[in-house]
């Protein structure tokens, strides 16, 4: 965390009080891969400009900003003390704080999932469906006796629950689930991010006796993989709009020129935030000019 708290100073919380701690266990730097895709699911829903800042959208945007975070990365934290002993991303000069054992980690993270809860009753069928994907896949990624992460395949393919944010919002919005090749290619999209986020922790995985896709298939191929669902992710949003499949394809030519290039998965893991930004933002103004200029 010193490479942020270096650019902001004494203006972020400290990881030492309680919600300073909470604060970075929700890893700030990736927010807006459980906001961003309201964002989305708000502007591909919307036929008015008007729809976009109902109080339910915001309402639904800001919880997935931060207490969504803090359900998800809690839960994660709190079974995963044992294997980020091993991981250099979870020491004192690391990015990311390393579990506290506090028990008011755990009461944050009922209350975070219970403020999930808390909008299924202003929500249509579709949006409940989207809510109840989102806490299930989340809590069972981490937590046994499912614990998805530590097991080939079903680590990548579980992680589509980075879709069901979009898939709330645009309930909420719509009343209907977006179309199935948008939501299948969103699918791929997110199965091939989840991947190479893991090849950094391949060693200290392996040190851990944890299985992955990404220790199955070692760095190489791991990479192979990675191309690959980018590449069925682009092709299933081109058949959705040809514009959303071009947009896409910046990432299999991404993680083509880090293995090409030959570049520290480790550091160029940490860009994703921008890129997937970038995006993000391009897909979202792509939304609103069709509200708006149809």
């Amino acid at each position: 965390m010193s490479d942020v708290t270096g650019v902001f100073g004494r203006t972020l919380p400290s990881e030492r009080t309680f919600l300073g701690y909470l604060f970075w266990l929700s890893r700030p730097r990736f927010w807006l891969y459980l906001a961003g895709p309201v964002a989305v699911g708000v502007v591909y829903a919307a036929s008015s400009t008007s729809e976009f800042f109902s109080p339910l959208t915001v309402g639904l945007f800001l919880y997935f900003l931060l207490p969504a975070n803090v359900f998800l990365y809690g839960v994660n934290d709190i079974y995963d003390a044992d294997v980020d002993a091993h991981n250099p991303k979870k020491s004192d000069e690391g990015k990311e704080v390393r579990y506290s054992g506090d028990r008011w980690v755990g009461g944050a993270v009922l209350v975070s999932a219970s403020l999930g809860v808390a909008f299924v009753p202003f929500l249509p069928t579709e949006g409940v469906v989207g809510m109840a994907a989102f806490l299930a896949l989340g809590a069972a990624y981490s937590a046994p006796p499912f614990r998805l992460k530590t097991t080939p395949l079903l680590d990548s393919l579980s992680n589509g629950l980075y879709v069901t944010p979009a898939l709330v919002a645009y309930g909420a919005v719509a009343g209907a689930f977006p179309p199935l090749l948008a939501v299948a290619g969103a699918w791929a999209w997110t199965m091939a991010m989840h991947t190479f986020s893991a090849v950094p922790d391949i060693e200290p995985d392996r040190r851990a006796g944890i299985r992955t896709t990404a220790t199955v298939l070692g760095e190489r191929w791991t990479l192979a993989y990675c191309a690959g669902c980018w590449l069925l992710a682009a092709a299933l949003l081109g058949l959705v709009h040809p514009l959303l499949g071009a947009l896409f394809l910046v990432y299999p030519a991404f993680v083509t020129l880090v293995a090409a290039a030959r570049l520290d998965v480790a550091r160029a893991y940490w860009w994703f935030p921008v890129l997937n930004t970038l995006v993000g933002t391009a897909l979202t103004m792509g939304g609103i000019w069709v509200v708006v200029y149809g």
